[in-house]
């Protein structure tokens, strides 16, 4: 793997990796934990949430889960893609015909920088084998709580399982952990900022501020950076996202 690539073979997968696959022509990427013996623990946002994410992207279709639905179930693992919440699936399912992509941690913060792509690394470090594996087995009989695609996705997920860590507030622009969120926000205010000294500017520097800025904005809201994330027991995760979850994990 490098900068240009986390794409791996299937016999390089060890149980505890966090693994994902882009869907929608590489819009968005679905995240998951590989538990080992083919098998996937993610977090899928279902068909009963579709409304809800088609209208909070102004109608344009990104499908956590996968880009099209299978009415019957898998005849590997009963997989069946209008499924929500925390499921259990084989890596065929999970991969949906897409490549397989290893989500890197403890990254150097120059590295991070160069992968541009949101979603593929993060500074922060992850915890031991056991630790990890044992939180993707607690939520998929437990839940993750409802699906949102800033607050809750399955990127937060698979992140909370790598490294239990998890926000402790929700007033930094109401996005979790999920790099692909951050990204999206780094991009919006990186294009505000630069149409507003667009005017005292040349197009040069108007590029060279717009990506400054969402390097930046990367930067300061990776996991490993933060001020706002901390350990907290998976005991201690509410089961339904809303607004005033933060008092219930730290009390």
């Amino acid at each position: 793997m490098g900068v240009f690539s986390n794409k791996i073979d299937r016999k390089q997968l060890k149980p505890g990796d966090h693994i994902y696959s882009w869907r929608q022509a590489y819009i968005i990427a679905h995240h998951g934990i590989y538990v080992g013996k083919g098998m996937v623990i993610h977090f899928t946002r279902g068909s009963s949430q579709e409304t809800e994410t088609r209208t909070m992207l102004g109608g344009f279709y990104l499908s956590s889960p996968h880009h099209a639905s299978r009415d019957t179930p898998c005849p590997k693992c009963g997989y069946q893609t209008k499924t929500e919440g925390v499921t259990q699936t084989c890596l065929d399912c999970f991969l949906y015909g897409g490549y397989l992509y290893l989500f890197e941690y403890g990254v150097s913060p120059a590295f991070f920088l160069a992968k541009a792509r949101g979603g593929t690394c993060t500074i922060a470090f992850f915890d031991s084998t056991e630790a990890i594996l044992r939180r993707a087995f607690f939520f998929f009989k437990k839940g993750f709580g409802g699906y949102h695609l800033f607050k809750n996705n399955c990127e937060d997920f698979a992140m909370y399982c790598k490294t239990g860590l998890l926000l402790v507030r929700t007033s930094i622009m109401s996005v979790g952990q999920s790099g692909q969120a951050t990204s999206l926000l780094a991009a919006a205010g990186a294009i505000v900022f630069s149409s507003l000294v667009f005017m005292i500017t040349s197009l040069c520097g108007l590029a060279l501020v717009g990506c400054a800025m969402y390097c930046v904005s990367r930067y300061v809201f990776d996991i490993g950076v933060r001020c706002d994330v901390t350990k907290v027991s998976v005991k201690k995760v509410p089961m339904v996202v809303k607004e005033d979850w933060v008092g219930e994990i730290i009390s």
